[in-house]
């Protein structure tokens, strides 16, 4: 079979130009499929969705040289603090606070909006003569072949490569024509996304606040401004959800609280139904997948795009590795290198978050008494304080090269 490309990577959102430049910087040849026009992704709005970027995300970016074009842009995070409590009564004094002062490494991680994230990554994937973008095509249908994969677009035409990568979101059609199942369960909850602006500096703070019905994270951005991932009982959600802008705030405050002073809504709403879906196999014949594709879980932590950064990492850490030694690259023995590296991480961090979700999201004023003293007894104690900084920095996983800043 006479390839188009090394890897043929479906999907261009975030996870897909990162493994694409990833892949490329190797020297592996990479073609990215991208249902969405270049156009639309990069609209310059302000449409207020953005991304808690670990510390080892952060170095993913500094690696693949895309971090200079999004430093301006960013906002860091110097500290995180958890507490819970009710809507218009306030955080209970019991709270867990973690500084970046605490770990060496600096800042805990970045801020960034999700239109400069993509602009990144598209201007870096123009300027890599390795990767070929085909913008604004759907892939509908797959083969795998003794040496490699076919792709059909809608358009008619046929790509070919060695190795098919999705990287086409929860809902995934290259898993499915694979026939590759999932496993999962609804939360019952909704995601309010938006951004506002806040009358008070938020010193780099992010906070996350439990209340009985869902948590709530404010999330710091530039200036004052802050991104709010907002968890609500998915009919309340819905109500929410059809108000209008000032009716919105209404409901809003009295779980936002007045530490940063008035707020105002600053860019588009958003509404996301909440549910765990984990891909029974990271991988198939001539198949992997990566990101969302592979797994989505609970915004509870911010951990979904770095998740799928260190499926990024390691995957192209695994395939060019493999090149290098003339190993064929969607060889079972290769791909599943990539699936043992990544499934039990996965799994913990997803069923952690669903535990803390499940804990937390309640009004039993026993487990609400626990759950302070739990977050009190964290706080007290250095050691154990150190490893969940070092957690939400990205710091404790088997890190692959492209997540300690260097290029495989």
């Amino acid at each position: 079979m006479e390839h188009d490309a090394d890897i043929l990577i479906v999907g261009g959102g975030l996870n897909g130009p990162a493994l694409a430049l990833a892949l490329a910087r190797g020297g592996l040849k990479v073609a990215v499929v991208d249902a969405r026009p270049a156009s639309a992704r990069a609209d310059a709005g302000f449409d207020g969705r953005a991304y808690a970027l670990a510390l080892a995300s952060v170095r993913v970016m500094q690696a693949l040289d895309v971090w200079p074009a999004l430093r301006d842009s960013a906002q860091p995070i110097l500290g995180i603090r958890a507490s819970q409590g009710h809507a218009g009564q306030g955080a209970s004094p019991l709270m867990l606070g973690f500084d970046a002062a605490e770990i060496e490494e600096g800042v805990m991680g970045q801020m960034v909006e999700d239109r400069h994230l993509y602009a990144a990554f598209l201007a870096a994937v123009n300027e890599e003569p390795r990767i070929a973008l085909h913008s604004g095509a759907t892939v509908i249908d797959q083969r795998a072949e003794a040496a490699g994969m076919q792709v059909s677009l809608a358009d008619g035409r046929e790509l070919r490569a060695r190795l098919l990568v999705g990287c086409d979101g929860r809902d995934s059609a290259v898993a499915r024509r694979a026939g590759i199942k999932r496993w999962g369960w609804e939360y019952g909850q909704t995601a309010l996304v938006c951004a506002i602006e806040h009358d008070l500096p938020h010193a780099g703070i992010a906070h996350q606040f439990f209340m009985p019905p869902g948590p709530l994270a404010i999330l710091p951005l530039p200036g004052n401004r802050s991104s709010i991932v907002w968890s609500e009982r998915s009919d309340t959600a819905a109500a929410v959800n059809a108000l209008d802008d000032a009716q919105y705030l209404e409901v809003l405050r009295p779980r936002f609280g007045s530490f940063l002073g008035e707020i105002s809504l600053a860019g588009a709403r958003f509404a996301y139904p909440l549910r765990l879906t984990v891909a029974e196999a990271f991988v198939g014949p001539r198949l992997a997948l990566v990101g969302d594709a592979a797994h989505g879980v609970h915004p509870i932590a911010g951990q979904g795009l770095n998740l799928g950064l260190r499926d990024v990492a390691a995957l192209a850490e695994v395939l060019i590795e493999a090149a290098r030694r003339g190993e064929d690259i969607a060889a079972p023995d290769v791909l599943e290198r990539y699936q043992e590296w990544r499934r039990f991480d996965v799994v913990r961090l997803a069923l952690g978050m669903d535990a803390v979700n499940t804990l937390f999201s309640n009004g039993n004023p026993l487990l609400e008494a626990a759950r302070g003293l739990g977050l009190g007894a964290v706080n007290a104690l250095p050691a154990l304080r150190r490893h969940f900084i070092r957690e939400a920095a990205g710091l404790n996983a088997s890190e692959p090269r492209l997540m300690q800043g260097e290029l495989v």
